[in-house]
């Protein structure tokens, strides 16, 4: 099972070249809950603006 070794010590040294930086959140659970909100207003903000702009497209297609 000399195998097994080899996969535990590439593993070490992936873990060693990565510098064991894991992504962990600096922002507090409020500041997060904030962050989602905002971002989500946004993404309403533009699909509202791309629903507007398909409608304005339909209506100046069916004119001609």
């Amino acid at each position: 099972m000399a195998r097994g070794n080899q996969r535990e010590n590439a593993r070490e040294a992936a873990a060693k070249k990565a510098g064991n930086v894991k992504n962990k959140t600096t922002m507090s659970g409020s500041e997060q809950m904030r962050n989602k909100d905002e971002v989500a207003r946004i993404m309403r903000e533009k699909q509202l603006a791309a629903e507007e702009k398909k409608k304005a497209e339909a209506a100046a297609g069916g004119k001609k």
